[in-house]
């Protein structure tokens, strides 16, 4: 599902750093080698359709290689 970013991320929490995240050999295999966290956080979001939500977001990030795979978890209306 395709999705755009339309307002700044508020309520920036991490979830799962290190070995914890599942994915990490995933993670590490597609972007490299880095101190990962899986982070999630809230915003306004457009849709492929055109309509606007107010969402929860999870994405991976990195120091130095910057925020990878975002994925809308669930709309907050």
């Amino acid at each position: 599902m395709y999705f755009e970013i339309i307002s700044e991320i508020t309520d920036i929490e991490v979830i799962a750093r290190g070995r914890g995240i599942r994915d990490l050999a995933r993670v590490r295999k597609k972007y490299g080698p880095g101190s990962w966290r899986k982070v999630k956080g809230r915003a306004t979001v457009r849709m492929e359709d055109g309509s606007i939500h107010h969402a929860e977001i999870h994405w991976y990030e990195a120091h130095g290689i910057g925020r990878k795979r975002f994925k809308i978890k669930r709309t907050l209306e």
